[in-house]
């Protein structure tokens, strides 16, 4: 779960990066990113090191050269070809607005310098709380995890709740232990329903598949969860109703690829991806511009 951008690096990954598939079914629109409502927070509070992702290096709390007054990105349109393309694949899940408009009322860390540090530190974590609504919401959305869905509902609730708090209690939130206890309510729903898939399932959870030659590969139903596929050839793959949380995957070539059903699919694991217009995504998750046509 990934590294840190620019601040239209959301955008990015929910408005400009993305070409507009037809099926286009937003989860939880409070759930993508708003970058127009936000402070900035990602070119700001995360830090990034000078990589093929990054031009140079940043540290935390240190605003980005490249953040206007205005909090928008000044190299939007040339992110990628500027040596910023990790700033076109983070997304922070709606965890921008929230902390902006929400935890700190709609001011900012340039009216309020006193709440900055405050602010920085509030915003990696509701990240990752954000995150976990996103996998909630969509436990919730899996007929076949209906045995599940009370728990999930009330965790749901439960972060919810937590994302409406103060600055003070949002920091001090144990998020391992939180995402521990919705990790396995994530895996019993994985489990339910990859049940249904035909045939015997491939186990390849937490697999070092770096560069792997998997073209055409039958992984139906599969368990990829934690998988390093860095530049793994997926072309033509059959990854239908195959767990994919947290799996790396970080230059995968899915052209002409079968994600129909992927569970636990994020938008920036597609954004780090390389596909084209044959690759068939999820409803709710959009095909990334940079993709080739």
């Amino acid at each position: 779960m990934g590294g840190v951008t620019s601040r239209d690096a959301s955008r990015s990954t929910s408005h400009a990066a993305a070409s507009g598939d037809a099926s286009d079914a937003v989860r939880r629109p409070e759930l993508r990113a708003d970058c127009g409502s936000c402070f900035g927070l990602c070119c700001v509070a995360l830090p990034f090191a000078k990589s093929q992702d990054f031009a140079r290096n940043k540290n935390a709390g240190t605003p980005c050269q490249n953040l206007r007054d205005d909090f928008r990105c000044g190299i939007h349109a040339t992110l990628r070809d500027d040596g910023y393309r990790g700033c076109t694949v983070f997304d922070c899940f709606g965890a921008g607005q929230q902390v902006s408009q929400v935890t700190f009322e709609g001011v900012g860390w340039r009216e309020r310098p006193e709440s900055a540090r405050a602010m920085y530190e509030v915003f990696p974590v509701m990240r990752h709380l954000h995150e976990l609504l996103w996998y909630l919401t969509e436990v919730l959305d899996l007929d076949r995890a209906g045995p599940v869905h009370r728990d999930a509902r009330r965790a749901l609730d439960d972060i919810e709740r937590l994302t409406r708090a103060s600055a003070d209690e949002v920091a001090a939130a144990d998020v391992p232990a939180i995402r521990g206890d919705v990790n396995a309510l994530l895996l019993k729903a994985s489990e339910l329903e990859r049940a249904a898939v035909p045939g015997r399932k491939k186990n390849h959870r937490g697999a070092d598949l770096v560069g792997a030659r998997l073209r055409k590969a039958t992984l139906r139903g599969a368990t990829l969860r934690g998988a390093l596929l860095v530049a793994a050839d997926l072309t033509g793959a059959d990854l239908r109703s195959a767990d994919l949380i947290g799996a790396d995957l970080r230059d995968a070539q899915l052209a002409g690829a079968d994600l129909t059903g992927a569970i636990f699919l994020t938008q920036a694991q597609l954004n780090a991806a390389r596909g084209d217009a044959t690759t068939r995504i999820p409803p709710g998750l959009r095909r990334p511009a940079h993709w080739a046509a």
